[in-house]
């Protein structure tokens, strides 16, 4: 008999031992935090012995069988910040998506961006690819879609000369993205920001004697430009004084996008190619050129619907490119511009 109590009690006190050394290297849980990975497909062995070898348990054996018969577990691929807790807690935080952590990239675009510098920088920090991101934003029938959803899309932009309906329209700002995402998602965030942006604007748009895609085309020709908020309004009086007596815009940066200049061409190539082909430039033909040509920010909006010293009868302006600070001068006639380009312009 006192032996049979010896051997029940010394497997009592090895079932407590057990016990205590279960509790230790599994309940016990998270020895530290850190950031944990599940990869899609593994199974629940796979992420306890991960969590063993990345120093988060003890055993990865001991917390799967715990997991397995104790506390069931419904692990979600993803990436984690895992708190130092006891198993149980550990086990529920690593089978809810909510707290996986989203893969995030933050991507700024600045006023003067073409539509292909969208595409390529979307495309530098994302799983997008920049051509089938410019054929997306492109197709007609998801242009057609757009116009329906967006008050400062009209069909303007489907014009036949319009080389691609959202330039101009991709508003200039950071912006974050899934890295891993699609090209809707994308498109959404950049139209709702410049929704936005229309939105606050919207009486002004209403007032003004151009439609919204002329408001967009001449903001665009304002921001390139210009060089400082200062100059915008100026630029946009001198362009409605020449349209006002339908003399051409004759504005380089148009033949810019006319050559589709590439970011490290030398920039007097627009000034030496008056002559290119291509319905937006505004040396060839009248008027403002078929859509914008770059992306414009707020301040070259509000200065395009808010024109100043229109009453100066400012028709020509150019930017002393030759010194520091390129400070804009204005004529009111070729002879006086031409007296500002022998002037300033001594660099070339």
């Amino acid at each position: 008999m006192k032996k049979l109590l010896g051997l029940i009690l010394a497997l009592l006190i090895a079932i407590g031992g057990l016990s205590f050394v279960v509790y230790r290297n599994t309940v016990r849980g998270a020895l530290s935090s850190g950031s944990f990975v599940i990869a899609e497909n593994s199974y629940p062995r796979e992420v306890f012995a991960n969590l063993e070898e990345e120093g988060f348990i003890n055993s990865g054996t001991l917390a799967y069988y715990y997991s397995r018969f104790l506390h069931p577990s419904n692990f979600k691929a993803g990436k984690y910040e895992i708190p130092a807790a006891d198993l149980p807690t550990l086990i529920d935080y690593l089978s809810d998506s909510k707290n996986i952590i989203q893969d995030t990239v933050s991507i700024t675009f600045i006023e003067g961006d073409w539509l292909k510098d969208f595409a390529a920088k979307i495309a530098d920090s994302t799983n997008l690819d920049k051509d089938e991101l410019i054929a997306y934003w492109d197709n007609e029938d998801n242009v057609r879609r757009w116009i329906g959803e967006y008050g400062f899309l009209t069909d303007e932009v489907l014009g036949n000369k319009v080389r691609h309906p959202l330039e101009g329209y991709l508003f200039p700002d950071t912006y974050t993205f899934l890295r891993d995402t699609d090209m809707e998602t994308v498109t959404t965030k950049i139209l709702d920001n410049t929704a936005a942006v229309y939105d606050e604007l919207r009486g002004e748009f209403d007032k003004s004697g151009l439609s919204i895609h002329e408001i967009f085309t001449l903001a665009s020709i304002v921001q390139y430009e210009s060089s400082s908020f200062e100059q915008m309004g100026t630029i946009a009086g001198v362009f409605y004084n020449r349209m006002e007596i339908d003399m051409p815009l004759q504005s380089s940066v148009t033949v810019c996008y006319a050559i589709d200049l590439e970011n490290d061409q030398n920039w007097t190539e627009c000034e030496y190619n008056a002559n290119y082909e291509d319905p937006y430039n505004t040396y060839l033909y009248p008027g403002l050129p078929p859509g914008p040509i770059v992306s414009p920010g707020k301040e070259a909006l509000y200065a395009t619907l808010n024109p100043t010293d229109r009453n100066e009868g400012y028709l020509f302006f150019i930017a002393d490119v030759c010194h520091e600070g390129g400070t804009v001068h204005y004529a009111r006639d070729f002879a006086e511009h031409q007296r500002n380009v022998e002037e300033y312009l001594t660099c070339y």
